[in-house]
């Protein structure tokens, strides 16, 4: 047995509260009732969760003082959040996945009906042969199944405003990880034939909005695929049905959902032409003892959270219970995949004391979550800019914190 394995057999078995936990547990299973049993259709076509699972999304909200402007709130129902706090291992069951509607203002927030032997991807622009795709043709070459996160570039921005309901699912629910399978889009370029003054791919959906974003095409021939399927089925349809991207580690908005067309270019197609800036950085955050969580009293518990980064894989989790002052390494949970979310844990037990916890990650590249002291240095800014500026900022990341206070609630410790 290893030194680590060995501490930590210790740790528990030493444990009075955990003890007591375990006696306590026993008395209440020899004392239960019977549940009221329910008649279970076996040929009910697609199964249901129990109905003592309550977990689902929710619109994101933001308080009334924030300094966006009267549009951005009133489109907050565009915006529907994950329930990150009720979330085990790394994959977001698909009807949790977080949806963004980006059909701009003015648009109706509907996801298009696409009957998938109708749908047509179509290959053109700077290539030798230009090509049309059936779902059916798609469906028929060689695939491959990934996990990856998606994030959308302004999770967690809400998180810096006092006032903001609390919970990680509102701060930082914009985000979810599945395993995605489909075609790798160098593939269908290779076929297509990619001519050699070929740099930028633009992408549009079939939405009425025309969603439409371009990336890079060194992206276009690394890690992106052309996903039919999330999760083992097809993915749902707010999500993207019949096919969409998937462009790993990069903002979400440019993982165009309903995707019919895709143009080789010489040059991207829409504003934002900077690449660099959209890849998403490190970043974790606990989800238990998260925000709007109670603890029933002093004892063992597992602290456990998310990680991630869009530079690559996990290789650190270091979580601090004194608000930084000092750090233990969490284990990650395995397997640890490459812009996935990671699942870390550490044992902890509280003895009823004020505490802050807080987590930080570091990535294959030796990239470090930053503070958010460290954060407004990178940017030139001063720590109440976040809080009181009206400028649309994106991709905020710094390392977050949860205080549990002497009764055993759990709040949003930013400031």
């Amino acid at each position: 047995m290893n030194p680590i394995e060995r501490g930590r057999r210790r740790f528990l078995k030493e444990s009075a509260a955990l003890a007591g936990l375990a006696v306590g547990a026993v008395g209440s299973a020899s004392g239960q009732t019977p549940g009221t049993e329910k008649q279970v259709d076996p040929k009910t076509p697609y199964g249901e969760r129990s109905r003592f699972v309550s977990s689902a999304r929710t619109a994101r909200e933001y308080p009334s003082h924030t300094p966006y402007p009267s549009r951005i709130m009133d489109a907050a129902d565009a915006l529907i959040v994950t329930p990150l706090q009720d979330s085990a291992g790394i994959i977001t069951p698909s009807p949790l996945h977080f949806v963004v509607y980006n059909a701009g203002y003015g648009y109706p927030r509907l996801h298009p009906d696409i009957d998938p032997r109708q749908h047509r991807l179509l290959i053109h622009g700077l290539v030798d042969r230009p090509l049309i795709f059936t779902m059916e043709e798609l469906q028929r070459l060689p695939s491959v199944s990934r996990t990856h996160f998606l994030e959308c570039g302004g999770n967690s921005r809400n998180s810096v405003w006092p006032g903001t309901q609390g919970t990680v699912q509102q701060n930082h629910g914009l985000t979810s990880c599945s395993e995605w399978t489909g075609v790798p889009l160098s593939l269908l370029l290779r076929e297509a034939g990619v001519q050699k003054e070929a740099s930028w791919v633009h992408a549009e959906g079939a939405d009425a909005h025309k969603h439409s974003r371009s990336f890079p095409l060194e992206k276009g021939m690394d890690d992106v695929l052309v996903a039919y399927a999330q999760n083992g089925e097809p993915i749902r349809p707010e999500n993207g049905y019949p096919v969409r991207l998937v462009i790993p580690g990069i903002e979400g908005n440019r993982s165009v959902k309903w995707l019919r067309r895709i143009k080789v270019a010489d040059q991207p197609y829409t504003s934002w032409s900077s690449f660099a800036a959209h890849e998403q950085g490190v970043k974790s955050v606990i989800t238990f003892p998260s925000g709007g969580q109670r603890l029933p009293g002093p004892g063992f518990y597992e602290i456990t959270g998310l990680a991630w980064s869009g530079g690559g894989a996990i290789r650190r989790v270091e979580v601090s219970t004194d608000g930084g002052r000092t750090w233990k390494d969490a284990r990650l949970q395995e397997p640890v995949f490459r812009k996935a979310h990671t699942r870390f844990r550490l044992d902890w037990t509280w003895k009823g004391e004020e505490a802050v916890l807080q987590s930080r990650c570091t990535d294959e590249r030796g990239d470090v979550q930053p503070t958010l002291a460290e954060l407004s240095r990178i940017h030139g800014v001063d720590l109440d800019w976040w809080r009181s500026t009206s400028v649309h900022f994106s991709h905020f990341r710094p390392i977050f914190p949860w205080k549990v206070t002497r009764e055993g609630s759990v709040h949003n410790a930013m400031y």
